[in-house]
């Protein structure tokens, strides 16, 4: 067994123990929802994303409802996330295309989603794992921080370090253990509170580190 694996299996014990539980940190009812939640997130914490997102689903949580909005009008409502412009015209179009293409609902495929306006790899990835239960392993810039501090990638970008990921982990692991990642590094992991060396997981696997771990981007 690598080195790599032997990690592996540790983290994945590790994160079981500390997060049974997983709860999905962006608020919604439906793939609709999900999938404009997972939009704003992008360059945004959930945090605001879930200020943000009662007010405008109240006024618009289908794509019928969300087209009657001008690109303006939806802007106003998510100006607080940033990149308000490119983000409520993505999702004015993608609603469209939904209704005229898709009977209004949300496809269930990667092709599908990631042709929409304003979605790409790491929001699709999202969507199939925890709107329709299949695997995927979202991977954003957190997530490819925390596994080159564990030194599970020496992947420069997020989509290397996916690739890594999904050769390590088992594949029915993948929708959870990405949640779990997640809320391992804003518990313990951050940017700013960890620097590779400080952290439960990041002490373990670097006894001997004298320098802090600086991610390949």
């Amino acid at each position: 067994m690598s080195l790599r694996q032997e990690k592996a299996d540790h983290i994945l014990k590790r994160l079981e123990e500390l997060y049974p539980e997983t709860p999905i940190p962006l608020d919604h009812k439906d793939p609709y929802t999900l999938l404009i939640a997972v939009l704003l997130s992008a360059q945004c914490t959930d945090e605001r994303v879930n200020k943000i997102t009662p007010a405008l689903f109240a006024k618009a949580d289908t794509p019928q409802k969300m087209i009657e909005l001008s690109v303006d009008e939806i802007a106003g409502f998510i100006r607080p996330c940033g990149l308000s412009p490119r983000k409520s015209k993505a999702i004015f179009l993608l609603s469209g295309i939904l209704i005229d293409k898709y009977e209004s609902l949300v496809p269930q495929s990667f092709e599908a989603l990631e042709s929409l306006p304003g979605v790409g790899h790491k929001t699709a990835s999202v969507v199939m794992a925890q709107s329709f239960g299949v695997p995927a392993f979202p991977v954003d810039t957190h997530i490819h921080r925390l596994a080159q501090r564990w030194g599970l990638t020496s992947g420069k970008n997020v989509e290397q370090t996916e690739k890594d990921l999904k050769k390590l982990f088992p594949k029915d692991k993948w929708n959870k253990l990405h949640l779990q990642i997640i809320f391992y590094g804003r518990e313990f992991c951050s940017a700013r509170g960890c620097d590779g060396r400080t952290c439960e997981l990041c002490s373990t696997f670097n006894l001997l580190r004298k320098t802090p771990v600086c991610t390949k981007k």
